[in-house]
């Protein structure tokens, strides 16, 4: 009978099959090694409904289809996998299965409309090209990195050219004269290394004329999820009225299939995944007709930039009440009324003892914090939304990009002297997407707006997220447009929702104007630099 401890016994024979392919034969806890996606997933799979453990079945059904020497299935090992996908799926109908493998995957070269849609789904993870750190000034073959959409054509598309030209050409000429300006305005300090104050600067500077590039500007993403991610993502590519994700999808599933074929056999099948993005695309169409109908003749009313639009006023007394569940053995409904009866202090002093002593915005308070919910309208610029939008976990919804909002405008360009280039770029980026919109081309006239004109968007989050937002994003050493709706944010928590006591729990909500965002970050990275030299 085997103790607690012991893993279940191999022979010497087995544990030199085993070796190439998991960490360990000797532990209850081991990883797998060596082996395709499509193997470990299938073993995964086989897993859930065996009463074997994990390297039993993998030298029962799969180590004898090993080549000798060779640390990989031969085209048998994977052949049997992918049939055991293919059942899973028709005779068990578990999707679940299609988690077991992942694929990373770069898509370089795309617009910022399209990195958006990348980035949509929650359970992925992403890496995008920076235009804070990265300065769009390098041609790729002769030409600015931007896309030409292929809906664009004839004069248009001279037209379009024309004026992306343009607004890179300004925007690169004005980077080291707002580089010398930031400067002046901010010389270095005894403290700091020529290096230091240099990258500072040079964030500064491209954190100000960013608004001049526009939607189309090309960025480069890395993206890693499972196999169940990305048939959903590519589902919804399929789908999209732009031709650049759907052409993106098409060579997307094209790579995956090298990496994880099982996953992603429903994608194209005409009657699973062509009828799925069918029902997507049908469901945009006919929502997007009635409220043409519905709305006519309304325009928005003017909003302040940031917009508490609803949250639950009993959201304090319910997180208290949460708070409580997991320390008592008292049902719910009796803890929310001992919860309301208590006074706004005593309240108050029960979160205290649940957030705890938190050194840094990493400590996290637990669940309670989910009872209740904000939700935010937001109308700020392009720039600062692809920023927000990397917090999926939230629910976040977005508007079609459009000049019809106007665009901020940093006051640096003015005081530099780049106020006529800055509105030059913006009169060529409104009048193009006007034309784009009136010959018909409203999706694909995105890609013509400057980054600097803004975006409607709603964020609905519950406490806990709010708390990982603003506290991340009111950082010192953030953009100061998402710097300033992350503010916003927090106050109207407090004030607006009266919900001070969960306000205050997060403590690392910086209100503090920066001037030089990056300063700091980059005297912390030199420290770390300096003492791994050592």
């Amino acid at each position: 009978m085997l103790s607690p401890t012991q893993a279940e016994p191999f022979t010497e024979d087995e544990r030199t099959k085993l070796a190439p392919y998991f960490t360990n034969s000797d532990n209850h806890v081991f990883a797998l090694t060596n082996l395709p996606e499509t193997v470990r997933g299938a073993l995964f799979a086989r897993y859930s409904r065996s009463a074997k453990s994990l390297r039993r079945l993998f030298l029962d059904e799969f180590a004898s289809e090993m080549p000798p020497g060779h640390a990989s299935p031969g085209e048998t090992g994977i052949a049997r996998a992918e049939r055991l996908y293919a059942r899973v799926f028709n005779e068990y109908g578990d999707d679940s299965v299609a988690q077991l493998g992942s694929a990373h995957i770069a898509c370089e070269y795309v617009s910022n409309i399209l990195t958006k849609v990348l980035e949509r789904g929650r359970l992925m993870a992403y890496l995008e090209q920076s235009t804070r750190y990265v300065p769009y000034t390098d041609k790729l073959h002769g030409r600015w990195r931007y896309h030409v959409p292929d809906e664009v054509i004839g004069a248009l598309r001279e037209r379009y050219v024309s004026a992306m030209d343009q607004s890179f050409t300004l925007y690169s000429k004005w980077i080291p004269a707002m580089q010398e300006h930031f400067a002046h305005r901010y010389p270095k300090g005894g403290a700091d290394s020529d290096a230091v104050h240099r990258a500072a600067i040079r964030a500064k500077a491209l954190d100000t004329l960013r608004g001049m590039l526009p939607a189309a500007t090309q960025s480069n993403v890395g993206l890693h999820g499972t196999g169940q991610a990305f048939e959903a993502l590519l589902l919804r590519m399929r789908a999209h009225p732009l031709t650049e994700a759907r052409t993106c999808a098409a060579a997307m599933l094209k790579e995956l299939r090298t990496i994880i074929p099982a996953f992603l056999t429903r994608v194209d099948v005409p009657e699973r995944g062509g009828q799925w993005s069918d029902y997507l695309a049908a469901s945009r169409t006919a929502t997007s007709a009635l409220a043409d109908s519905v709305l006519t003749g309304m325009d928005p009313e003017s909003r302040d930039e940031v917009v508490l639009s609803d949250h639950d006023p009993e959201g304090e007394v319910k997180i208290v009440a949460s708070a409580l569940y997991a320390v008592s053995d008292m049902p719910d409904d009796q803890l929310q009324a001992v919860a309301h009866a208590m006074s706004a202090d005593e309240r108050a002093r029960v979160l205290r003892a649940y957030v705890g002593a938190r050194a840094n915005r990493r400590h996290k308070p637990g669940r309670a914090f989910e009872r209740t919910s904000y939700r935010f309208d937001i109308l700020t610029d392009y720039g600062a939304f692809r920023d927000l939008q990397r917090h999926r976990l939230l629910t976040l919804e977005w508007q079609a990009l459009t000049t019809r909002h106007g665009f901020t405008e940093p006051e640096a360009i003015n005081e530099a002297g780049a106020g006529d280039d800055w509105n030059r770029v913006m009169d060529a980026s409104a009048s193009l997407h006007q034309t784009l919109a009136s010959a018909g081309l409203g999706a694909a006239a995105q890609y013509a707006v400057a980054m600097a004109y803004r975006v409607r968007f709603y964020m609905d989050m519950n406490a806990r997220e709010a708390m990982h937002l603003i506290e991340l994003r009111t950082a010192p050493q953030g953009h100061p447009a998402y710097r300033r709706v992350c503010q916003q944010m927090h106050r109207l928590i407090a004030e607006k929702a009266g919900h001070r006591a969960v306000a205050d729990a997060m403590t690392f909500a910086d209100h503090s104007f920066v001037e030089l965002e990056r300063l700091g970050s980059e005297r912390n990275l030199e420290r770390k630099r300096d003492a791994a030299a050592e």
